[in-house]
């Protein structure tokens, strides 16, 4: 079974610049996942309304 993600790009203001929805089996996967958008600044992931973890430009995954 598969879960809905996503990854919301978080820009230097503190205000999302964008989003990728994607589904994962699990909340350690998402993350794993989502780490390839750190190229572009830092990302948080959510399962629907629960946010999963803050994952910073460079830095190891950091749950919530």
């Amino acid at each position: 079974m598969t879960l809905q993600y996503r990854a919301y790009l978080v820009g230097e203001d503190g205000v999302f610049r964008s989003a990728e929805a994607f589904e994962a089996p699990s909340d350690a996967s998402a993350l794993v996942f989502a780490r390839q958008f750190t190229r572009q600044g830092n990302v948080e992931v959510w399962q629907l309304d629960r946010k999963i973890g803050l994952l910073k430009q460079g830095s190891p995954a950091e749950t919530a």
